[in-house]
């Protein structure tokens, strides 16, 4: 094991021992290299004749660069074209946690770790993997999930999905079998790995308030019982809750400093909460109760979460994490945030007003949705597959199917004036196919 690797394993034994028997054992091995990459750090802070260090080609003291790039380009080449530190941009790690706490009140005043850029959720969830997964470790997810879950988690890192059903008979979060699940699992492992993913891609659902504080509830009980409880949350929609019922903090604020068995993992990003999916700046946050100073502690983390990015995309561009950077410290940030948000939840109310008209009750049920940018539906009486062929084929609209009977729409992508349409439409196509069908048996 690299020397760097054990002293920072120490530091995070010494702060929480129950989070280092949690690291995998790449995790365990994992560290943030010093030799070139310290010599070059101490070389820009010394360095006063040349600096001969920079991997970079630089021109008259700036990154080179061709005029026909920058002509794309509102920033400078030193805010667009050199690398960020495979840490991500300090100023913008800072103003990220900033606004976290803020939209997160139950953080006031808890430590939690610096956040950790990643290139979005998809990169973090593999870099997570990459320190807290091992081969053969059971993840417990419910049944309505994003399907990349099974090629980050199963596929690439071996690990095992365990699911419950997302929804209970009475149509909220599924209490029950979600603890039933855990205690299951904690039979036979000590460690619980749980991924909560608020709001829900696919269905659109956030647990209200009460079924929030169950969810935590259930994870503490686990670690009074002496499991490990590793909670990772899936926050890539945060901030989109249209019900005032729902939870609007990540369970990450209730979780960080709950037990000393448990850490909790935040993955967000600026991707959906910010619309700027193809700029690709996510974040990592860790969150748990450590002896001493937790700054220690944490810093080790990021150190191996740094690594980790080092050793598989290096850095996240730093073009857009300037960019992020600045919109955030505009004055009209909130502003702009706030009119896009009132856009969606104008959208999702016209859904739920569309969706309440009793024709389609034969048709299918509407599964609970009150977040998010997707809402989906249980079909009665016909395929999924088979419906979304046909919407495509014969009348050019394009929807979602999972399985055998759920169809997935996401009204992010379809103007408020038009959803009526779209929800006719879904429901003609399904009437097309049962008269098909009745045709075929007669």
């Amino acid at each position: 094991m690299n020397p760097i690797a054990q002293e920072l394993n120490e530091t995070i034994q010494k702060g929480n021992p129950n989070i280092y028997d949690m690291l995998s054992s790449k995790g365990k091995n994992l560290y943030f290299p010093k030799g070139i990459l310290s010599q070059g750090a101490e070389a820009k802070e010394k360095a006063s004749k040349f600096n001969a260090t920079i991997g970079i080609a630089t021109q008259n003291g700036v990154p080179m660069h061709l005029p026909s790039v920058m002509s794309y380009i509102p920033l400078p080449p030193d805010q667009s074209l050199s690398y960020a530190p495979s840490f991500g941009l300090l100023n913008l790690r800072k103003t990220w946690q900033q606004h976290m706490v803020r939209k997160n009140p139950s953080l006031a005043g808890k430590p939690i770790s610096l956040p950790i850029v990643t290139n979005a959720i998809t990169h973090g969830l593999s870099v997570t993997a990459e320190i807290w997964i091992d081969e053969n470790d059971v993840i417990i997810l419910p049944d309505k999930i994003w399907g990349n879950y099974n090629l980050i988690f199963a596929v690439l890192h071996g690990a095992k999905i365990r699911q419950y059903p997302l929804f209970s008979s009475q149509g909220g979060f599924n209490l029950s079998s979600f603890e039933d699940t855990l205690q299951q699992e904690a039979l036979n492992k000590e460690k619980i790995v749980v991924l909560l993913n608020f709001p829900n891609n696919p269905t659109g659902y956030t647990p209200v308030k009460k079924e929030g504080k169950r969810i935590v509830e259930i994870l503490i009980r686990l670690a009074e019982n002496g499991k490990n409880v590793l909670a990772l949350m899936d926050d890539a929609y945060f901030g989109l809750f249209y019900d005032a019922n729902s939870m609007k903090e990540s369970l990450f604020a209730l979780l960080a400093e709950a037990h000393p068995r448990i850490m909790a993992v935040k993955l967000d990003a600026a991707t959906k909460e910010n619309y700027v999916w193809g700029l690709r700046v996510g974040f990592i946050t860790y969150g748990t109760l450590l002896k001493g100073n937790p700054r220690g502690t944490y810093d080790a983390l990021e150190k191996k979460t740094a690594g980790a990015v080092r050793g598989t995309i290096s850095n996240s561009p730093h073009l857009s994490q300037s960019i992020i950077l600045g919109s955030l410290n505009s004055q009209n940030y909130q502003i702009e945030k706030e009119e896009k948000f009132r856009i969606m939840l104008n959208r999702a109310s016209r859904v739920k007003e569309v969706l309440a008209n009793s024709k389609y009750e034969e048709t299918w049920d509407v599964y609970p949705f009150n977040s998010g940018y997707f809402m989906c539906l249980r079909l009665k009486t016909v395929d999924a597959e088979k419906l979304r062929l046909h919407l495509l084929n014969r009348y050019g609209v394009g929807v979602i199917s999972l399985g055998k009977t759920d169809i997935r729409v996401a009204f992010s992508c379809v103007e408020e004036e038009d959803i009526p349409e779209l929800f006719d439409i879904i429901f003609q196509g399904a009437k097309d196919l049962e008269k098909g069908r009745a045709s075929t048996q007669s």
